[in-house]
């Protein structure tokens, strides 16, 4: 097959096939095996639960609209750096890589590489010793892996992602088909509060459900790197998203069915609990085999992706040089992939990932209002732009404005719920306004005669 390779030097190897368990293994993590509990001690019955994760979902699918016209209109690599550039102002493109490679992505890859060796030594019987080399050894693997180009993270993308779904088709399939261990009064009785706190429980229970349902918008950091981007992304972001939204649906409803209501609240992992009553002894075991697998496919989207966003701020000049460069034969932002990688590592080494993730978590949905945002700005400037492809968000614009909207109140609730934290979060994204400075400076100075 001829590779194709875009303007910027990548090689368009991804299908849309691929593309879309990039946007389900973008979303799918550990949240769905454990927060379903969170979200049914936050609301007073199981139709309540079940209707807050049909507006997240609804959420979601209306971001990923935006975030479709985003890619269709402007199929760039690095995605929401190169649409917040090139609609605010290369500042506030960079204040989002900053935080990126600061804490977000790089903070992420240690979390969830910790989590990946929790749960892999549990499976395994290693010892507690064993977690944390077995963490960082899956950050060298896998940034090995991607290093050697788009296809080989791709195809191990697509490996982990079908493992994951198989892992949540087995557990709804256990708890569909099982005999139930609640009542069907107990699946869904409801409280009747008074409307104000019934909202007020949805709110509070939209924000673990939202976070579950995060993660699509990577797959537009590869968007120079597909096939077709203007028909394919948009395709690969509502298929997954759709896609994830039907799976979370259906793995409620079978914790509803095992558990009830009031069991699920309770339970610290239902997801265990379900296949243990369905599959015995067993069941804990294909639940802890398929965390691993989850997790594991999320690191390696992480590492896959984010990339793409620092050699974009570097080839712009607005950030290290060197991570500006593609490998020769690989194609691979080299650099710009093992750079955060031994980042990662040291947040790994050092234990303090956890506390920075839980400072900048509202920052994640700061930068998805605003980038959904810039659609506003492309639609103004031109409203019909040529070979851009056929997709346009549906329902535009009031479909973008409530998803900034969301976003707007999940940051919101994030401040509201921990001050201390949202200020030292804004602080670490703060810091970027002076890093902007000099590397803008040390490329002015790199680009005299």
């Amino acid at each position: 097959m001829t590779r194709a390779v875009a303007a910027g030097g990548y090689v368009r190897r991804i299908r849309t096939f691929d593309g879309t368990m990039m946007v389900m293994g973008g979303i799918i993590g550990a949240g769905i095996f454990i927060n379903p509990a969170v979200v049914a001690e936050r609301t007073p019955g199981g139709g309540v639960a079940l209707g807050a994760w049909i507006v997240g979902g609804a959420i979601a699918l209306a971001g990923a609209f935006c975030f479709a016209e985003l890619g269709a209109r402007h199929p760039r690599a690095g995605g929401g750096y190169a649409y917040l550039r090139d609609a605010f102002g290369p500042l506030a493109g960079f204040l989002y890589g900053w935080t990126l490679l600061l804490i977000m992505a790089t903070g992420a890859i240690a979390a969830v590489a910790v989590t990946f060796a929790r749960y892999f030594a549990a499976l395994v019987g290693a010892p507690p010793a064993s977690v944390t080399p077995t963490a960082l050894a899956a950050i060298v693997l896998l940034s090995g892996i991607n290093y050697l180009g788009v296809r080989p993270g791709a195809i191990t993308q697509n490996l982990f992602t079908l493992l994951k779904l198989a892992a949540l088709v087995l557990l709804i399939a256990a708890g569909l088909l099982a005999a139930p261990a609640a009542s069907p009064a107990a699946v869904v009785a409801v409280a009747s509060p008074p409307p104000l706190a019934l909202l007020r429980a949805l709110g509070i229970a939209l924000i673990p459900i939202l976070f579950s349902y995060g993660g699509w918008q990577q797959t537009n950091f590869v968007a120079e790197e597909m096939i077709e981007p203007e028909r394919s992304l948009p395709r690969a972001l509502v298929l997954g998203v759709i896609g994830v939204v039907v799976v979370y649906l259906l793995a409620n409803v079978a914790y509803l069915r095992q558990l009830g209501h009031a069991g699920l609240a309770a339970s610290a992992a239902p997801a265990a609990d379900v296949l243990r009553h369905a599959l015995g002894k067993t069941g804990g075991t294909l639940v802890t085999a398929g965390i691993a697998a989850s997790t594991f496919g999320f690191l390696n989207l992480v590492i896959l992706v984010s990339p793409r966003v620092y050699q974009a701020m570097a080839a712009d000049g607005a950030f290290l040089h060197a991570l500006a460069r593609l490998h020769p034969r690989y194609h691979s932002p080299g650099g710009a992939l093992l750079f955060p990688a031994g980042w990662a590592v040291l947040l790994t080494l050092s234990g303090t990932y956890g506390q920075l993730l839980d400072y900048v978590v509202f920052g994640d949905w700061i930068f998805f209002g605003l980038t959904a945002a810039t659609l506003f700005a492309f639609r103004a400037r031109d409203p019909r732009p040529t070979g851009s492809g056929t997709f346009r968000t549906p329902g535009y614009p009031l479909v973008p404005a409530l998803f900034v909207l969301a976003a707007a109140a999940v940051v919101l609730s994030s401040v509201l719920s921990n001050p201390r934290n949202a200020a030292f979060g804004t602080a670490l994204i703060a810091l970027g306004l002076p890093a902007y400075a000099y590397f803008r400076r040390t490329s002015a100075r790199i680009a005299q005669p």
